[in-house]
């Protein structure tokens, strides 16, 4: 066999180990499941076999499902039939194991996740290894499905309803001390007694008839709504539900569902409900939309799959970074959590050092949460060096630029570096919206000049936005984006333009929010609106964080490049009511949208009712949320049009990972394709008459919808 290697020892116990060649990484594939099948039946077929190991020949014990399998069979509009007979065809595969008379031993070697841990589930005793890298869990959840071969249903058996539902709503993985206090494992042992422990429990002659297949068996907490402890958890896990997703993914209520309908049914009928349920989920667009882009596309953009080739590795060793503010800080931290030398640069040297203070900040966090230790932490807090002097930057194979949004001032820094670093240091700056050809122009280099736009807080937002200037040559593309996969960070690939991507569509957000206030739209329904569709946070509270005078900047800055040229944004008159009348530029300066009383907390600013009257006749909240998707949808449309974008993986992933665009469309240009493009411009033109030319979808989309041209093709 191909994936598993079966040996029979003199004591009469079988050792399988899975080991697939093809993979670094054990998965669930159907080549596996017949060759499980087998394995099984050589099993039972043996009566010299007392009993089975089930190991991993890799690092790890085995993962889930192949991701990849399923969403090109998603693409290829799987059925439910398919479906249906896919998790059928496993389930039936656990159940031969754990009723064919012989025991079962799981001998976890590494992380065993969703269908490896459903493997584990299926044998009669679980050992794990004691290794802080090893996990267990189902966190199918987390990728829009379900556990579609018994996880929903034996692991309620086994740790009950209560401490089944995190686990399997909510896809929450465990370490092994964790897994064994709430019985998911039987045993932590050291590496090397493993097998020997596994072992050992074989020579005791368990019995191998699981529970839940002995007459008279009643499952603890299963009478369902009978019992008020449960009844009362169902409940709370309902509302808890619903206040996570707003309905918009299937899959945590689907778990539920299967937990709740499954403990009162015998056992192989609730099965053959988890199949169902499974097969509804596999079929969905919400878990094709998140695997795609969350898993799949985020997989191959880490691996840097759209670096231009021919291109030699690029070792950044030592980076300056100019600025210790906010982002710089971040910046520094996370390069030299990379390994990577820092020299951090600003004006006086309290400045700089309290930027490297901000890295000694999260380390202590995470000292204090048993994420790293002392060593660790001195280690990185010792290849950052605070410095005001441009004459430390020698040596830099890269400077990244975060200081003041201003031209002037960023061309001075610009100049004083490249005084300094080596003719072939990559020179890029953290700019947000200023072009980076412009930037150039300071440059004696524009070749070695690119973009590099971090998110804050740095070490906690995954995503870089690589901007290729009109001068910046594939070479210092490719080396740029070998320092993104150094820091371990995602890259979107981007062509220069004023606000680039990510902040030019995340822009449409604020503006629309903006504008339905001016409308006369509640400010509350304006921002629960925009949270019932999946945004994170509403358009208001969020611009007054930002602070309402940075769109203002950026309206201004645009103005003064473009002239005519330049479209005001539909919330233009907000802005100015607020910066330069109202003088109430956001939650930095005391309050803007809202108050921020000194007791804590916040809420919508009494005065924003005699600046903006409520209207009579309210909109409805799936309307406003609607907006507020299509607008952002329509602007990522724009950005490939005008080869801003060249990739629809790369506005996917920039609209998720960078500001938070709900993972439940799989990106802006994701949700395109989920409502159907010619839908989608029917519904933009209807809009363009409603609420203005923001809405109106351009010649090129038109086109491309007479065509009935998805963004993602299907092969």
């Amino acid at each position: 066999m191909k994936t598993l290697n079966v040996e029979v020892g003199a004591d009469g116990i079988a050792l399988i180990t899975i080991n697939d060649p093809d993979r670094s990484v054990n998965v669930v594939t159907a080549e596996w499941i017949d060759e499980m099948f087998q394995a099984i039946d050589q099993v039972g077929s043996d009566d010299n076999i007392k009993g089975v190991i089930l190991t991993s020949g890799k690092p790890a014990f085995m993962a889930g499902a192949d991701l990849k399998f399923f969403l090109s069979q998603m693409e290829d509009n799987m059925s439910l039939d398919d479906a249906l007979a896919f998790s059928q065809r496993a389930t039936e595969m656990h159940r031969r194991m754990e009723t064919g008379g012989k025991p079962w031993v799981a001998a976890i070697n590494g992380y065993a996740l969703g269908g490896g841990y459903e493997l584990c589930l299926a044998c009669h005793r679980r050992i794990i290894v004691d290794d802080p890298k090893a996990n267990v869990g189902l966190p199918e959840a987390n990728v829009g499905l379900l556990a579609g071969s018994g996880g929903t249903q034996r692991l309620p058996r086994i740790v009950g309803i209560e401490n089944s539902l995190p686990l399997v709503v909510e896809g929450k993985t465990k370490k092994p001390d964790e897994a064994l206090k709430l019985g998911m494992v039987d045993e932590v042992v050291p590496a090397d007694k493993l097998i020997d422990a596994a072992r050992a429990w074989l020579a005791t002659d368990p019995d191998p008839v699981r529970v839940w297949d002995k007459k008279g068996y009643q499952p603890p907490e299963g009478i369902g709504l009978l019992n008020p402890k449960i009844s009362a958890t169902y409940t709370m896990w309902v509302a808890r539900i619903q206040n996570k997703t707003m309905r918009n993914y299937p899959a945590p209520i689907a778990n539920l569902d299967a937990i709740f309908e499954g403990m009162v049914m015998p056992f192989d009928k609730a099965l053959a409900y988890e199949s169902k349920r499974f097969a509804q989920l596999v079929t969905s667009p919400e878990a094709r939309n998140i695997i795609r882009t969350s898993f799949v596309n985020k997989g191959l953009a880490d691996k840097l799959i759209r670096r231009p080739e021919g291109y030699d590795k690029y070792d950044v060793r030592k980076v300056g970074v100019l600025g210790a503010g906010l982002m710089g800080s971040g910046i520094a931290h996370v390069s030299a959590k990379a390994g990577i030398d820092v020299v951090l640069l600003d004006n006086t040297i309290e400045q700089a050092e309290k930027g490297k203070n901000y890295s000694e900040k999260v380390l202590n966090k995470a000292i204090d949460k048993g994420r790293s230790t002392r060593e660790k932490a001195d280690a990185l807090l010792a290849r950052i060096t605070p410095t005001v002097d441009y004459a430390d930057l020698e040596g830099c194979d890269l400077i990244i630029e975060a200081v003041f949004e201003d031209i002037g001032i960023k061309g001075e820094v610009t100049k004083k570096a490249e005084g300094v670093i080596p003719e072939g240091a990559i020179y890029a700056s953290n700019t947000s919206t200023l072009p980076i050809t412009e930037l150039a122009k300071a440059s004696k280099r524009p070749d070695r000049f690119i973009g590099l736009h971090f998110f804050s807080p740095v070490e906690r937002m995954p995503l870089i936005e690589v901007i290729s200037g009109k001068d910046t040559s594939e070479e210092t593309l490719a080396q740029a984006l070998d320092y993104v996969g150094k820091v371990r960070m995602t890259p979107v690939l981007v062509n220069d333009s004023r606000g680039f991507y990510t902040s030019r569509v995340f822009q449409t957000f604020i503006h629309e929010g903006m504008k339905m206030l001016e409308e006369g739209v509640e400010p509350a329904l304006i921002e629960n609106a925009a949270k019932m569709v999946g945004m994170p946070i509403g358009p208001l509270a969020l611009t007054d964080e930002l602070t309402v005078g940075l769109p203002w900047k950026i309206v201004q800055q645009s103005i003064e490049a473009e002239g005519d040229k330049y479209t005001l944004p539909c919330a233009y008159n907000v802005m100015k009511t607020m910066v330069e009348d109202v003088k109430r530029n956001g939650r930095r300066d005391g309050g803007g949208f809202y108050d921020y009383p000194e007791a804590g907390g916040k809420h919508i600013w009494p005065g924003l009712r005699d600046l903006y009257p409520v209207a009579d006749e309210q909109p409805d909240a799936a309307e406003i949320g609607k907006r507020y998707l299509y607008i952002q949808a329509l602007e990522t449309a724009r950005c490939l049009e005008e080869g801003v974008l060249t990739a629809a993986m790369d506005g996917d992933l920039g609209a998720i990972l960078g500001w938070g665009f709900p993972t439940y469309t799989g990106g802006t240009l994701s949700f395109i394709d989920t409502v159907g493009i010619q839908p989608f411009v029917a519904e933009c033109q209807s809009m363009t008459e409603s609420y203005g030319e923001r809405f109106k979808p351009s010649e090129w989309l038109l086109e491309r919808a007479k065509r009935n041209e998805p963004f993602y093709a299907v092969e």
